[in-house]
């Protein structure tokens, strides 16, 4: 144990907070286990993409056999399990269209990638090229990845200190309901005066050369916030108006976890380009862009290039088909959809039951708990949370931002049981009342 931790101090390079201090030997299920033996309940499937839970056995079976077959080639060469995902992606995205808008051209073209930061890279570089702008709006507390392009649209962490961004980025504030800026007269978020505000700074701003808006349609690490019914579809109009894309990050919303398999599904919006990455590989790295014919064949004409290492590789694919199978067979969109109400209630009765809880908000199993501490620190209440979690045998993560407090990102597996769900809220119940 003690060589582990001085190996670490000696060898790893610290990249964001403070390391978990537990040595994870392996995981199954919804749990994640210590060398030690101990069993941690995940309430953040891993970064936010175990979906299916750890070591499932579908997944372990499929890399395992694909593995032994075909795993890596040349970017340029093609195989079944990268075609037949990049159709099934398609097929997914226009049933998911047809409620919607049947006339609106379907997202039916894929590029296969890695993470969610590159398929945002790729969709930026798609958006300027097609557009011929380079102008990108984004919300002021999004995050979209640790890449140059991707970097320069995310506004919750990371922009201090690195230099200059590429010019062309711009951040509009979020249509936060809990903690609202605009307001009407019974003080309610008056999200379309915000939005109007918003562009019209925007448009005092812009050399004239608008390429996109790249959003989530639900923030998470901006603190798990919902825009408002209608504002995405007033954000599209927005685009529409200038020549914008719309380009929807659904890192952590697609595939189900949000209780239908797109988050778009419930705002009534299509956007022209729409991101995928971790739910997509439940856990391993694959990531997908996916826009339609027309915006391909303009990118194609002007000669688009995003030609990597990794791009269209058999391994990741053959588990992205594995992941859509389980989804479709077990109805995890269902799952999600009654599990995050059973999650749900146990968080409002938290609030209902602690002063330092003063929001809960989200859909599915992506759910926000946001504490408040009034006269103490919020950063030091969110810490001592997390840590008695951790003790408890629940892992957690809080995201603290300036001018709000920590909130806790939960996002259990899809495959979680109801005694699961209620064990983390059990645990979560008790370490707020300790720390508090």
């Amino acid at each position: 144990m003690t060589d582990f931790w001085s190996d670490v101090e000696r060898h790893v390079v610290r990249y964001g907070g403070a390391f978990t201090p537990e040595i994870i030997a392996r995981a199954e299920g919804s749990h994640v286990i210590t060398e030690d033996g101990r069993r941690i309940l995940d309430f953040t499937s891993g970064q936010m993409s175990a979906i299916l839970g750890h070591a499932h056995p579908e997944i372990v079976a499929t890399v395992r056999r694909q593995v032994a077959e075909l795993d890596h080639v040349f970017s340029g060469m093609l195989s079944r399990p990268v075609v037949d995902l990049s159709r099934r992606l398609a097929e997914s995205l226009g049933a998911a269209q047809a409620a919607i808008d049947p006339a609106a051209d379907q997202l039916e073209k894929v590029l296969l990638l890695t993470t969610g930061a590159e398929s945002n890279e790729a969709a930026l570089r798609m958006a300027k090229l097609v557009t011929g702008g380079h102008e990108i709006v984004s919300f002021a507390r999004s995050w979209h990845g640790m890449t140059q392009a991707a970097a320069g649209a995310t506004y919750s962490a990371g922009r201090r200190g690195y230099g200059p961004a590429a010019p062309g980025n711009f951040a509009i504030p979020v249509p936060n309901a809990y903690r609202p800026d605009f307001t009407t007269p019974d003080g309610r978020l008056d999200w379309q005066r915000q939005l109007d505000h918003a562009f019209e700074l925007f448009d005092a701003q812009s050399v004239g050369a608008p390429a996109a808006c790249l959003v989530e349609p639900i923030l998470s690490s901006g603190g798990v916030i919902e825009p408002p019914m209608g504002y995405l579809a007033a954000l599209r109009r927005k685009c529409r108006e200038r020549g914008m894309l719309l380009i929807l990050d659904e890192a952590q919303t697609g595939l189900c976890r949000t209780g239908t398999w797109y988050a778009f599904q419930r705002d009534g919006v299509v956007p022209d380009i729409i991101t995928l990455s971790k739910t997509l590989g439940a856990g391993l790295p694959l990531a997908a862009v996916v826009t339609t014919a027309a915006i391909e064949q303009a990118a194609h004409e002007r000669g688009f290039l995003f030609y990597t290492t990794h791009v269209s590789d058999p391994l990741p694919a053959a588990v992205g088909n594995t992941v859509l199978d389980i989804l479709e067979r077990d109805g995890l969109d269902q799952r999600a959809a009654k599990l995050g109400d059973q999650l749900r209630r146990g968080l409002l009765e938290l609030r209902d039951r602690h002063d330092t809880v003063g929001d809960v908000r989200g859909r599915g199993l992506l759910q926000g708990l946001e504490l408040v501490a009034g006269g103490t620190d919020t950063d030091r209440l969110g810490a001592e949370v997390t840590r008695r979690c951790l003790e408890l045998g629940l892992h957690m993560n809080v995201v603290q931002l300036p001018g709000m407090g920590g909130t806790f990102r939960i996002a259990p597996p899809l495959t979680s049981s109801e005694e699961e769900i209620a064990r983390g809220v059990e645990i979560l119940d008790r370490a707020i009342t300790e720390a508090s």
